[in-house]
């Protein structure tokens, strides 16, 4: 008999979402879904090492019909969905829960991905919040005796991120039919105990079980979705196409098969998102071995109005809107400081201009890391949208995106600094660090942090050491500097008995340092440092 067990001892109100039938319709899911998955995720193995051995990607000729086919369209926005100017994101701890809720944007991306550390008390803790968010039946207080309550009179409409295809929950074994046993998906996981506690409490306040998917690399891996989908909506009594998903096109291969992606999610797809910094360290992680042609410069230098990063947005708006889906822009990582108006009016500014030219260039919303970023960025869609839900009537012909355009590195700039250099280390320590004391999402040197840009840090590092490159300042960059260099990052930082450096180090020398590439950062460093064990039974006397 196929089950999903429980691995690690329960923590209190654990048992209000691993309830026996929660949990039976996790199993369930895994019978139907876990060794397609497990196909998939060979399949992108494949793709990707013909990537790294000197294959370009291009659009494929075998779905060519589906793109020139301009009569489909996908379903479109879901109650609660009309309207996405803005967007906050963030993680779904307790205190960010009410806050996110109180922010006055439109939608909350509450995500258990990159923004959240996977520590099993954070998963559970932020199925368990968003129950209570559903509810009504949040709040949190701090040490201190701080309280913190939902007052708006509108809240945003929630949208929650699952873990990716490629990430497992140690914290749960399935055992299927066979006897065999493993890890449960992350994905199925998240996915499952959300949809089986809320989806019907989403329905009956006026909005539905809505999903931010991310990761994917390809259509046949958003078939895999919509399958997941279709069965879950019967499983669960939901009509079909309650289910409502956007898509995250965040790796360079799915740049090449949007109408592809949205196309197998048509009777689910609500947009599609431009997860600009995980597309970048995917560009990376894919090209790091072809040579100087796909290095990069600084990483403050990678900005959105650079060639290749304007194909892929400009391509991403008209396919949504041929497609009558929403195209939703990506996060400025630059924050406000309370404490330092200087550095927040620069942040404001920055931030402004970035979701200035989104809106100018057809996005229907965007998304902003901070509460006080809200009104900046609601006030360039204002001027855009007026009174407009959308501008998805907004088609751009204009638009001519070919697969040389989204390869398109020659006329970067690829100029790389020692501070470029030592930025990259310091990002990926402190970050790493944060990430193991389990906050996913960390406010460093004015900007915001998650795995994602750490990710773009580290992979950097290794491609810069492996191709040679030499800084600016006539630097050549190997392992050796680089380990000089987070030598002195440490040797700067205050630390505490209690701090977590020693193990970001280990994590960063293995990810950055060593001949091998681990695909994700966080694949080793979860399975080191954050996976928990029951405690062994006490022996007999």
């Amino acid at each position: 008999m196929t089950s999903i067990t429980l691995t690690t001892a329960p923590d209190p109100r654990h048992d209000e979402i691993l309830t026996p039938d929660a949990l039976a319709f996790l199993a369930r899911l895994h019978d139907q879904f876990a060794h397609r998955r497990q196909e998939r995720l060979e399949a992108r193995m494949s793709a990707r090492t013909a990537i790294e051995n000197g294959r370009d990607l291009r659009f494929l000729p075998e779905t060519r019909a589906i793109r020139e086919n301009t009569e489909w369209r996908v379903a479109g926005p879901g109650p609660g969905l009309e309207d996405r100017r803005v967007e906050i994101t963030g993680p779904t701890d307790r205190k960010m829960t009410v806050n996110a809720l109180n922010s006055g944007a439109k939608a909350w991306l509450a995500d258990l991905e990159d923004a959240t550390s996977p520590t099993w008390a954070n998963i559970v803790g932020g199925q368990l919040n968003l129950r209570d968010a559903i509810r009504g039946e949040i709040d949190f207080a701090t040490p201190e005796g701080r309280e913190y309550r939902v007052t708006a009179p509108e809240t945003p409409t929630i949208i929650m991120r699952p873990r990716g295809w490629h990430l497992v929950e140690k914290h749960l074994c399935y055992t299927d039919r066979a006897g065999h046993r493993r890890p449960a998906s992350a994905s199925l996981t998240d996915f499952g105990l959300y949809s089986f506690h809320n989806a019907h409490a989403l329905i009956a306040e006026g909005r539905g079980p809505y999903f931010y998917l991310p990761k994917l690399e390809n259509h046949l891996e958003a078939r895999l979705w919509d399958d997941v989908f279709t069965w879950s909506e019967s499983a669960l009594g939901l009509a079909h196409g309650t289910i409502r998903a956007t898509i995250l096109i965040e790796t360079i291969s799915a740049a090449f098969e949007m109408d592809e992606i949205l196309y197998e999610l048509r009777d689910h797809a609500a947009g599609l998102n431009a997860g600009r910094w995980d597309y970048i360290f995917s560009l990376i992680k894919n090209h790091r071995d072809r040579g100087r042609s796909f290095v990069l410069p600084d990483r403050d230098r990678i900005t959105m109005t650079v060639p290749f990063m304007r194909a892929y947005t400009e391509l991403l708006v008209q396919t949504c809107h041929k497609r009558g889906a929403h195209a939703i822009g990506g996060m400025s990582a630059f924050i406000p400081n309370r404490r330092d108006p200087e550095a927040t009016e620069r942040a404001l500014a920055k931030v402004a201009e970035d979701k200035r030219r989104e809106a100018g260039d057809g996005f229907d919303g965007t998304w902003v890391a901070h509460p006080d970023l809200i009104d900046t960025a609601r006030a360039e869609f204002d001027a855009v949208l007026g009174d407009r839900p959308n501008q998805v009537d907004r088609q751009r012909p204009e638009v001519s995106v070919s697969a040389r355009d989204l390869l398109d590195l020659s006329t970067i700039e690829k100029t790389v600094t020692d501070a470029g250099v030592r930025a990259n280390v310091s990002v990926a320590l402190r970050y790493l660090e944060s990430w193991l004391r389990g906050v996913g999402a960390a406010a460093i040197d004015g900007l915001m942090e998650d795995a994602a840009t750490a990710e773009i840090s580290r992979s950097q590092l290794w491609q810069w050491i492996h191709q040679g490159v030499v800084t600016e300042e006539g630097t050549r960059i190997t392992r050796a500097h680089v380990e000089h260099e987070l030598h002195e990052v440490l040797r700067m930082l205050d630390r505490s008995l209690d701090d977590r450096y020693d193990d970001a180090e280990n994590i960063l020398r293995q990810v950055a340092l060593e001949d091998g590439f681990p695909t994700f950062l966080t694949i080793p460093a979860y399975a080191h440092y954050l996976v928990e064990t029951a405690p062994a039974p006490a022996m007999a006397a």
